[in-house]
């Protein structure tokens, strides 16, 4: 494609008329660099590519962030903690810790659908592992969610009554990783449960489940009415899945502890 000189305005006109056209194109990045870039590239003798270049990465640079920042919103984490800040000596067995590392650095794992399931009591640090993940996978530029088992359950059962659950688990679809936390605290009522399970049923072999759990497989027929719906709950998550059992003493009591001896030797 040729370009008339004609059409280009002069240099004084096309400075005041770029930044009309860069918020037209939604180059926001470019709209408030190009100035100072385009001094360092006279200064530098840089080439018109190499211009060029610089403009669009510093558009890339910044959608990516806001990329990032949109995605940690809509993740909702009640907080941010990173798989590595985890202390899993004691706690968790070399193999299992190396799995969940390996999980974090890519995301193949989503692509095809598996799941995640993390055990231990209350305390261990499931929550704070189960977000160290999705973190690592926002960071993979991976859509993610968070959601306490009670709260997710609260919404689907309104989308039923309203008769849109099928769009209300389409919806969850947007997000590849799905963490549901602390599921023991589903009640074992039929409506409540129905629509977990149907939502296990829903993203089976298409989107994957992080699920923290207090209670073993064994315990889960006190999430579940019956014992046929377990079985297929359990068959469904574990057929493709990176189960880690977590032990140890709950972390808050060994605080909860420590603040307590301290206080104590304070007033001693």
């Amino acid at each position: 494609m040729t370009i008339s000189s004609s059409s280009v305005p002069r240099p004084q006109a096309a400075e005041a008329a770029l930044p009309i056209l860069l918020r037209q194109l939604r180059l926001a990045r470019i709209r408030s660099h190009w100035q100072s870039i385009a001094s360092q590239a006279e200064t530098e003798g840089w080439s018109h590519s190499q211009f060029l270049y610089s403009l669009c990465e510093q558009e890339v640079e910044q959608r990516q962030q806001a990329r990032q920042q949109r995605l940690l919103r809509s993740a909702q984490l009640p907080w941010s903690k990173a798989l590595a800040d985890y202390d899993h000596s004691g706690r968790i067995e070399a193999g299992p810790w190396q799995e969940l590392e390996g999980l974090t650095h890519q995301s193949e794992w989503l692509q095809r659908g598996e799941n995640v399931l993390l055990f231990g009591p209350s305390g261990v640090g499931k929550t704070h592992l189960a977000i160290g993940i999705v973190l690592a996978q926002i960071a993979l530029d991976q859509p993610c969610r968070f959601y306490p088992a009670t709260a997710l359950v609260q919404e689907l059962q309104k989308a039923r009554a309203d008769y849109n659950l099928p769009q209300a688990l389409e919806r969850l679809d947007r997000y590849p990783l799905l963490l549901i936390d602390d599921i023991g605290y589903v009640r074992r009522d039929e409506q409540e449960s129905s629509v977990l399970f149907e939502l296990i049923c829903h993203r089976y072999e298409r989107r994957s489940l992080l699920i923290t759990a207090n209670q073993p497989f064994t315990a889960w027929d006190e999430i579940f009415p019956s014992s046929s719906m377990t079985v297929a709950a359990v068959d469904r998550l574990v057929h493709h899945c990176h189960i880690v059992e977590i032990g140890g003493d709950s972390h808050r009591r060994a605080d909860a502890e420590r603040r307590a001896g301290r206080r104590r030797k304070e007033q001693g």
